[in-house]
């Protein structure tokens, strides 16, 4: 680390827990965030001011109007931008040291396939279960953990699913790929937008524990928040031996 370095990441650098060896962590990692829009805006704001070194971004979309109630990541002078572009120049905004890599197109088994092996870290900031499942199978075939959040109308979750220890869930122990959900969509039911802002700062936290070797993880709890009363509650998970996507590897 230059004097500059150290004195952009001081305050991190002088938690005890963290301090340069974990800081030199964070800015060698490398973070796959799979969405730029409510729950990627600020998490990915956050990796880059904590200078993680290379963040990939993929999000097919564009930055619409409606989105600016809660991606902060996001300008209405964007309006129109892919939004993963939009949100690589506000990261390099805020810390030009850093590598983002901006992909403007859905990711397909094959690509994640080679992205999450390439990662330290996945974020799943995505916004619908087939995204989420896919993302999560590439996540335990390489053991990469992945940060997880989801938030509709004043609900909230988040949680971390870490394929390297043998008792921590994957996703789909929670939320089987057999079973039938119904999509909410934030167009149609709405979601409040501090309490977006809430779980993708929670995501970015937890990855940079994961990162700086920092704390324990979300791994093995689902942390719940109702958003009405701004209350939380935490539910412990464990791995399903019959999970049809790491349950074969239970006993491993």
């Amino acid at each position: 680390m230059n004097d500059d370095q150290l004195l952009r990441y001081s305050r991190h650098i002088l938690l005890d827990e963290y301090g340069i060896e974990g800081q030199q962590r964070v800015l060698d990692g490398r973070v796959l965030v799979v969405g730029a829009g409510g729950l990627g805006s600020p998490a990915c704001l956050y990796l880059a001011a904590a200078g993680v070194g290379h963040v990939t971004l993929a999000d097919p979309d564009v930055v619409d109007l409606t989105n600016l109630q809660r991606q902060v990541a996001h300008t209405t002078a964007r309006v129109g931008l892919p939004k993963a572009e939009s949100a690589r120049v506000a990261m390099r905004d805020i810390n030009p040291d850093i590598s983002v890599e901006a992909l403007s197109w859905r990711l397909d088994d094959e690509a994640l396939d080679s992205l999450v092996a390439r990662a330290d870290v996945v974020m799943d900031c995505s916004d619908n279960f087939i995204t989420r499942h896919a993302v999560n199978r590439a996540c335990v075939k390489h053991r990469r953990p992945l940060v997880a959040g989801a938030v509709i109308r004043l609900d909230a979750q988040v949680s971390v699913f870490d394929s390297r220890q043998p008792t921590s869930p994957c996703y789909a122990c929670l939320f089987p790929p057999t079973d039938a959900y119904e999509e909410a969509l934030c167009a149609t039911l709405g979601v409040l937008g501090p309490l977006v802002g809430l779980i993708g700062s929670i995501q970015a936290a937890e990855a940079l524990k994961l990162l700086s070797g920092v704390g324990t993880s979300l791994a093995g709890r689902l942390l719940m928040v109702d958003g009405r009363s701004m209350s939380f509650t935490e539910m412990r998970t464990s791995r399903q031996p019959g999970c049809p996507v790491c349950g074969q590897d239970y006993s491993d």
